[in-house]
């Protein structure tokens, strides 16, 4: 057991939130009960990770997408309304990390999708230095290879723009909508960049630039952060720890 404020206290000494300009709060969203035993972990805080936690007797919900953003209109309404009204109800705690959970060296969104696909952080670039390169241990003949093992780790099939001729070395990735972070990879070297959207105009860059893209799902690149840190946290404080994981073909 532990208690609400020690849990907060460890993840925002894990995470520290306050060397981030985010889109939203960073820590405890929602407030419940003081005493924790039981702590889900989820990728976003909907009514279905909700309800399923509620179902596992959590007393503390961890996600990387959390309740309020920046531009939100503040009103308690609609789908607001449902999920606070849940949390209350039933005297859970909300606690949500942004880009701490995606920047964090071994446990975030992007330390650990790059481990799943073999990668290793050697250098970091974009905005906040949240973008990561890494060398391959060997060289793929094409961006076809790379593409058949992103699908086979995410589970998912990928966008994939081939683009550069020749073998690839130099991996550049950064999970969720991070297409906007390309031209920064770009500029740091890389053959191919692996992120879990695309837009219109990347197509258009890879060809012109000569750097593959490979698009693997926004919900999918960003599934192991959230686990990662939650079960850590909770091995330190003696907590349970759960993951469930809420289907999103995003």
């Amino acid at each position: 057991m532990s208690t609400r404020q020690e849990l907060l206290a460890a993840l925002d000494e894990l995470l520290q939130p306050a060397r981030f300009k985010d889109y939203g709060p960073n820590g405890l969203q929602v407030e419940g009960r003081s005493e924790v035993h039981h702590i889900v972990s989820g990728v976003t805080a909907s009514l279905a990770l909700i309800d399923a936690a509620i179902a596992e007797g959590a007393d503390a919900i961890f996600v990387h997408h959390g309740l309020f953003w920046r531009g939100h209109d503040g009103c308690i309404t609609g789908w607001m309304r449902q999920r606070i009204a849940r949390l209350l109800q039933h005297n859970i705690n909300l606690f949500a990390y942004h880009l701490p959970l995606d920047a964090h060296p071994e446990l975030g969104n992007n330390a650990q999708l790059g481990a799943r696909l073999g990668l290793r952080v050697q250098g970091n670039f974009g905005e906040q230095m949240l973008g990561c390169w890494g060398d391959l241990n060997a060289p793929l003949s094409s961006v076809d290879a790379l593409a058949e093992q992103v699908q086979s780790v995410c589970g998912r099939c990928v966008v994939a723009v081939d683009a550069k001729p020749g073998p690839l070395r130099r991996v550049g990735w950064c999970s969720g909508g991070a297409q906007g972070y390309f031209e920064a990879a770009i500029a740091a070297g890389v053959d191919v960049f692996i992120t879990g959207e695309i837009s219109e105009p990347q197509a258009h860059y890879a060809r012109e630039c000569g750097v593959s893209f490979i698009a693997c799902g926004h919900h999918a690149s960003e599934r192991y952060g959230a686990p990662a840190v939650a079960g850590h946290v909770a091995q330190r404080l003696g907590l349970r720890h759960s993951f469930i994981d809420i289907d999103n073909p995003a």
